[in-house]
């Protein structure tokens, strides 16, 4: 099972932190996604409306690749854990690269279905 994983358990907190595509500071961090947008966990609360440029960083061997999007703020709400906000955002146009890490991250978190019937 090791050898049909592709995203190491060590690298998954780089996946899910969420970067200001400008500034290149942490947003926060992906609580939620879908191939049509994400919820971001993050100790402030986003601008509904607002559009934000964001940036993924993905481990690569010996670099990082990034996967850029826009998104549309929805909503925001406070978490239930006090300082932290969750706000919903719509992708404009996400990338192809975007719908892989999708998948990827589906496989990773689904069960064997051999495990199941065990």
């Amino acid at each position: 099972m090791t050898a049909e994983r592709r995203i190491e358990r060590h690298q998954l907190p780089y996946y899910l932190k969420v970067f200001n595509r400008i500034t290149d500071k942490p947003m926060g961090y992906i609580g939620n996604i879908s191939r049509d947008g994400l919820m971001l966990i993050s100790p402030w609360p986003m601008l509904v409306y607002g559009r934000f440029d964001m940036r993924l960083k993905i481990p690569q061997d010996d670099h990082l690749s990034f996967v850029d999007f826009a998104a549309v703020c929805r909503w925001t709400c406070e978490d239930v854990t006090p300082g932290s906000f969750d706000s919903g955002f719509e992708l404009i146009d996400p990338p192809v690269e975007y719908h892989e890490l999708i998948d990827v991250l589906r496989h990773y978190f689904a069960f064997p279905a051999q495990a199941a019937s065990a």
